[in-house]
């Protein structure tokens, strides 16, 4: 299963959550930014319609597969000021 971590930083003079390198909007308060993450994180549990899709490789080729609607990820919602490394 895979596993998706937002993590709570600060960012731009405020307060911002981020997964991998790619930050969200910024939050005048880390309080705001948690639940913004929180609610992120709870959408992600949403089972959706299986369904076709199309993307391409990182080689260029383009590739097609069914994708089960209640293959979901695991969330989590970590302070990243607190979190070792």
């Amino acid at each position: 299963m895979t596993k998706i971590v937002y993590e709570i930083v600060e960012h731009d003079g405020g307060w911002a959550y981020k997964l991998d390198d790619v930050f969200s909007e910024t939050y005048p308060t880390k309080e705001q930014a948690t639940a913004a993450a929180n609610d992120v994180a709870a959408r992600q549990q949403l089972s959706g319609e299986s369904e076709v899709v199309q993307y391409q490789d990182e080689n260029g080729t383009w590739r097609e597969e069914d994708v089960s609607g209640d293959d979901r990820p695991e969330v989590d919602v970590r302070d990243g000021a607190t979190q070792a490394g």
